[in-house]
């Protein structure tokens, strides 16, 4: 089980690779719907890229790669291509295990960059959406990880000061976000290795 310290108060988690099992199915999304246009989406190019929303990703990759994707109609066929798999999502034991032994303890919250249909399916999938309330998406602020907004979001919302949070997080960016809020931070790949097949 993972530690959780005394001074906490509250609880946010990410939720793509935190809680759900998502990570494989959003990585062959991505390949799917960027490959076309000659771009090769690697593991570690996927890792670099974990917790921006769909249109600032294909934003970055348009940068990296030179290309002229339209942010609108590839986040949609990467979006669609999503909804062919995520009935087949399972929960990260390790971190939900946290979410049932807490749930009646401490307030908890989801931050996540998904959009806001996107978590609340994902949610439904793992059976975990009836212990939380709040859920912050990429639908709900202005600056995405690693901008801080997602989490102070949270934190705002469950009445609890930053420095009493402590996030789950897997992607780089999201633990940059939390480090910036000033929150305290559970990397979970310390405790579960996301592996990417092609």
């Amino acid at each position: 089980m993972i530690h959780i310290p005394e001074q906490v108060k509250g609880l946010i988690f990410d939720l793509d690779g935190t809680i759900a099992n998502t990570m494989q199915h959003h990585f062959e999304s991505w390949r799917f719907a960027v490959s076309p246009f000659g771009i090769n989406f690697t593991a570690n190019l996927f890792k670099s890229l974990t917790g921006k929303p769909a249109t600032a990703t294909i934003t970055r990759l348009n940068e990296l790669f030179g290309a002229t994707m339209d942010p609108i109609k590839v986040s949609h066929l990467k979006s669609e291509h999503f909804k062919t798999l995520v009935n087949s999502t399972v929960e990260i034991s390790i971190v939900a295990d946290v979410v049932r032994k807490y749930s009646t303890i401490l307030p908890m919250s989801i931050g996540t960059g998904s959009s806001k249909i996107g978590a609340k399916k994902t949610l439904e999938v793992i059976k975990m959406n009836h212990f939380f309330d709040i859920v912050i998406t990429a639908d709900d602020i202005s600056n995405p990880k690693p901008h801080p907004e997602t989490f102070l979001k949270c934190a705002d919302l469950m009445k609890i000061k930053p420095k009493d949070c402590i996030v789950f997080e897997d992607g780089i960016l999201g633990i940059q976000a939390a480090k910036e809020a000033g929150m305290m931070v559970v990397d979970v790949n310390d405790y579960y290795k996301m592996e990417f097949s092609i």
